[in-house]
């Protein structure tokens, strides 16, 4: 099992910045993918972008170009840095281990509120 927590959510003006981090602990042996993923108010989870193992990265069209996925294997943990951040990005963040597109392990969430 693997347990991640996820932090630095909070409150931010529309086109500003936040970075998002993720500590893994556990049997992170077993996974090799990373992702984010989000929920905003009275709509269904969102995949973010993932980060493998091999240093593959993938993103959602609807952050390409704003936001970057990062990891640091040394303190197993990914970062997602958001920039040119708008209202419609608000939402719960999660972060979700697993293998290849397979999630088997989710943070409890960090919101993010970006108010226009």
């Amino acid at each position: 099992q693997v347990q991640l927590v996820e932090s630095g959510g909070g409150l931010v003006q529309a086109g500003g910045s936040l970075r998002l981090s993720c500590a893994a602990s556990g049997s992170i042996f077993s996974i090799n993918a990373m992702n984010w993923f989000r929920r905003a108010p009275g709509k269904q989870r969102e995949w973010v972008a993932r980060i493998t193992n091999g240093g593959n990265i993938y993103y959602a069209d609807s952050v390409k170009g704003r936001f970057t996925i990062s990891r640091d294997n040394a303190k197993n943990t990914v970062y997602l840095l958001m920039n040119s951040l708008k209202a419609e990005d608000t939402a719960v963040y999660y972060c979700a281990a697993g293998t290849g597109t397979l999630v088997s392990s989710w943070g409890p969430g960090t919101q993010v509120t970006v108010s226009s």
